[in-house]
């Protein structure tokens, strides 16, 4: 894992360039602490450069040997690359493809390959990446991000014709040669040939789940096949030359992994410390749910276990790094804690991380599952769930361990994992607690899962554990953390300043002290005063949500979506602590699918009225003469709408246009 930033085609003297570049760059380091460096091509004749730049975090092939740029031929280096990411099959694809370097690394084979393939190349990768390919023999540009958007990648349009890659958004957000930027998609690959003003973005992941909204497959599971497809997956991601750990917080997922890497670590040949225990992780408020429930998994597994214990203030504290890092406002709640464990965690000497990620998206395990009306739409749910985690606990999970040079891993969200549960009768995913199997355990959330590992025989887990109720991280780390921050943010923003929050804030306005705050928070780190300032915002779902649910699914229930909506678990009445949570109603009386339910001409209407906004008072407020936004300025009263951004060409559910028309995220 590292952090890569890619410009082609810049005009202007190169070597201001370079430091230009160089300076940009450097708001990434934390993801790339080992080393830095640069490729530079000049064009004379056209009178452009090109720099391709990559901060590294060492985990496969540590030492100059994976050092990055990375060249096909070092001596002429016509095939140019950076890579951020990992290649679990590199060994099978050197071997199957003839692929002859002295060069280690496992982001080697991926110029090798397009050598060879060319763009598709990428459909035979098995990993997480984000890329970017100079070809010097014709003058193409090939860049490419993978199935699920694991790892960030931003694309940004330079006034002078250029194009931007970057591993994150805030590198991109104050340059005044940039035009706009915008997320690179999940699961395509991009081509900009010689000559052409404009890119092309293909999409390369197109499963049927995935590009078809009416799919409702329907296989039937094989326990034994998950079992063993799960199993790979997770020593697959054993790959590292570097001290690794996993992410216990003691519920179904982490525990599985934990499991599994116990069972297996000693037998992987690419390991590290095959021979050593594996040292496990969790964080909560003393006393909090995932640290009973982390210590009792470890003790039964033999892990080294760490316990990390913080309090709401600390928590707090770190609110305002932890947007910077997050890029979002979204997904706050659960990413300070892990943000907060990353850094204990960086300081006991690991570099990796396993975690859980993906298992409630793919198989339904979050709580409001159990009020899906059918089961066609359980696997609408999944999908649109599954295919948007790159806004959501993917980024959470990169974003807030990489502010500290940790690299995380998620298994559960393999391709063959991913093809398995979202090709498998969703009925076999219905909840129905009132019934229960031939073992006597009931059809709870996450059921083929649990099933899947319950080999009494041979356990994988105790089997209260294996039939734990679904526990949310950031209710799991303590429900303190959450209630305080509630608190916090009835504190900080008065009653007067909320009342105002449709002209502050008029592109979906927050309907909770909570996400003004975070949207203020927001504001200050990413949004300009810039002809691109709207751009922060296209980045960012909105949407109601119950417990973790998409805003289509909060139409399943009439109760929802007269509420303002709430992400905690226990907003839902079948979790064991919802008894006297409230969940606030919605005084504006939006439905729960919020503005995916106004019409086109009120869509077109709005962002209009936004863009008037934005180019009324965001001017005002952010410039100090030479059109960059002052360090010291303070975000307030001026959101911005979509002038700049192409929310809706290439990606889904990102920004008011995509939640507008509800689309899928991959669209």
């Amino acid at each position: 894992m590292c952090g890569i930033f890619a410009v082609v085609g810049l005009t202007g003297d190169a070597k201001r360039n370079r430091q230009r570049v160089y300076n940009l760059v450097k708001r990434i380091r934390h993801r790339g602490p080992d080393s830095y460096s640069m490729d530079v091509t000049v064009d004379d004749a056209a009178g452009t450069q090109t720099f391709l730049v990559h901060k590294r975090l060492s985990i496969v092939a540590p030492g100059p040997d994976g050092d990055q740029p990375l060249f096909v031929d070092p001596a002429t280096k016509l095939t140019t690359f950076i890579v951020n990411g990992e290649i679990y099959n590199h060994q099978a694809l050197r071997e199957k493809y003839n692929i002859v370097s002295p060069n280690k690394s496992d982001c080697q084979v991926i110029g090798h390959l397009y050598e060879q393939m060319g763009p598709e190349f990428v459909r035979v990768l098995d990993g997480m990446f984000a890329y970017v390919i100079e070809d010097k023999r014709d003058g193409t540009i090939c860049a490419g991000r993978d199935h699920m958007g694991k790892i960030p990648c931003y694309i940004a349009h330079g006034k002078d014709g250029s194009v931007w890659f970057s591993s994150e958004m805030k590198t991109l957000v104050d340059d005044p040669g940039i035009a706009r930027y915008e997320i690179f998609p999940p699961g395509h690959y991009y081509v900009r040939k010689a000559g052409e003003k404009e890119g092309k973005f293909t999409r390369w992941y197109d499963p049927e789940w995935v590009t078809n909204t009416e799919y409702i497959p329907t296989r039937k599971a094989d326990l034994a096949v998950l079992r063993e497809t799960v199993v790979e997956a997770v020593k697959n991601r054993l790959m590292a030359d570097v001290p690794y750990a996993v992410l216990l917080s003691g519920g179904l997922d982490s525990s599985l992994i934990t499991s599994i890497a116990v069972r297996h670590k000693a037998q992987m040949l690419n390991t590290f410390g095959a021979s050593e225990p594996v040292h496990s992780f969790s964080i909560g408020i003393k006393g909090a749910p995932d640290l009973v429930a982390a210590r009792k998994v470890a003790d039964a597994l033999g892990t080294v276990h760490h316990e990390v214990y913080f309090t709401p203030e600390e928590a707090l504290d770190a609110l305002p790094d932890v947007v910077y890092h997050l890029e979002t406002f979204e997904q706050v709640r659960a990413s300070v804690p892990m943000y907060l464990l990353a850094r204990r965690i960086k300081s006991e000497g690991f570099k990796m991380l396993l975690s859980g990620e993906g298992a409630d998206e793919l198989f339904g395990g979050y709580l409001y599952f159990h009020k899906a009306p059918s089961k066609e739409e359980f696997h609408k749910e999944c999908a649109r769930k599954t295919t948007r985690l790159h806004q959501w606990d993917v980024l959470r999970a990169n974003k807030s361990t990489m502010a500290w040079g940790i690299e995380v891993r998620t298994p559960l969200l393999s391709q063959a994992v991913c093809e398995f549960a979202m090709n498998t009768d969703p009925g076999d995913k219905m909840i129905d607690i009132a019934k229960f199997d031939a073992d006597g355990h009931p059809f709870m959330e996450k059921y083929l899962l649990r099933k899947a590992f319950d080999t009494p025989d041979n356990p994988y887990l105790p089997d209260d554990v294996l039939w734990r109720q679904k526990e949310q991280f950031s209710d799991g780390v303590g429900y303190d953390w959450v209630d305080g921050l509630v608190k916090h943010a009835e504190e900080m923003v008065s009653d007067a300043d909320f009342e105002t929050r449709a002209t502050r804030f008029p592109l979906n306005p927050p309907q909770t002290k909570e996400y003004y705050l975070l949207r203020e928070i927001f504001e200050q780190h990413f949004v300009t005063g810039m002809e691109n300032g709207d751009c922060a915002y296209a980045t960012v779902p909105f949407g109601k949500s119950i417990a973790c649910s998409t805003p289509e699914a909060v139409a399943w229930v009439p109760e929802w979506e007269k509420s303002v909506g709430d992400i905690s678990g226990r907003a839902v009445n079948v979790h064991s602590s919802s008894q006297g949570f409230k969940v606030k109603e919605d005084a504006a009386g939006r439905t729960g699918a919020n503005a995916t339910a106004s019409s086109s001409s009120q869509s077109s209407s709005k962002i209009s009225a936004l863009q008037a906004h934005s180019q009324t008072h965001n001017k005002k407020r952010f410039t100090n003469g030479n059109g960059l936004r002052p360090k010291t300025a303070r975000a307030g009263g001026g959101q911005v709408g979509f002038s700049g951004a192409r929310a809706d060409r290439v990606r889904g559910f990102v920004g008011v246009r995509a939640a507008l028309s509800a689309r899928l995220a991959f669209a």
